[in-house]
């Protein structure tokens, strides 16, 4: 009787490392952390992917109530929330973007409460659905469990993370987020950017007519003709994106 419990307790030191890890990026990675994706959800599929890895990986045997143990936690922790804030600031470049445009057009006020982001315009909401879709449709999902099943490999439990160059690459990860954003929103902000000088030059050669009654239905009208006829480029540079995003998490993992 005591060798079986020896055996189970010595089971459950070898899959509590790989479960805090899996939990922690499905727990704070932007697609995987929205409502739709119950907690039962991703308790089953961190358990399931736990169980795959103990079957086909050796994982060291660490006693997780020693100082070692509480190390490794914070470690293995931490290396779930590296992954999952690099989706987060993909998800947030696609945010910024449908601000960006929402702006232009002159919808800033109007707002939908996102679980994730709080209040967004629509735009942005609309952005964020696309970008789901399209993260979907290219095997996103498929492509990120595989690469959290493969840092287990690339960066095996017991080795620490915590380094400058890490630092550096997601403060450089951070600021292509803005350069995304500007690259998802460019047709129709662009667009939308001469509309207003036309509209400008409209109101200076004819001072009665009244900008609000003549500028917002043009720029709203403008705005949804240009948004949809820029759908194809939008949805190509969201899935440049993703793929620049899943080529970050494994450079982070690899050191390269």
């Amino acid at each position: 009787m005591n060798i079986e419990m020896l055996n189970l307790l010595d089971r459950f030191y070898a899959m509590i490392w790989p479960m805090l890890r899996i939990s922690a990026f499905l727990a704070f990675s932007s697609i995987f952390s929205i409502r739709a994706v119950s907690l039962r959800i991703r308790l089953s599929i961190s358990i399931v992917l736990t169980i795959f890895l103990s079957l086909h990986m050796d994982i060291p045997r660490i006693d997780p109530v020693t100082a070692e143990g509480l190390k490794e936690i914070v470690n293995q922790l931490f290396v779930g929330l590296v992954m999952a804030l690099v989706m987060q600031i993909s998800s947030a470049a696609i945010v910024v973007a449908g601000q960006a445009v929402s702006g232009s057009m002159g919808l800033s006020m109007a707002n939908m409460v996102d679980p994730t982001f709080g209040n967004v315009p629509v735009i942005s909401q609309f952005f964020t659905i696309l970008g789901t879709l399209v993260f979907l449709s290219i095997g996103g999902h498929l492509i990120v469990f595989g690469l959290l099943l493969e840092s287990f490999t690339l960066f095996p439990i017991g080795k620490s993370m915590l380094t400058q160059d890490l630092l550096g690459k997601i403060t450089a990860w951070g600021a292509l987020m803005f350069v995304s954003a500007l690259l998802i929103s460019l047709p129709v902000v662009i667009t939308l950017l001469f509309v207003n000088i036309g509209v400008g030059f409209i109101t200076r050669a004819a001072p009665s007519l009244n900008i609000f009654s003549v500028g917002l239905p043009a720029l709203l009208i403008a705005g949804f003709v240009v948004l949809w006829l820029s759908i194809p480029s939008v949805i190509q540079r969201i899935a440049w994106l993703w793929v620049q995003t899943f080529n970050q998490m494994r450079s982070l993992l690899t050191g390269g």
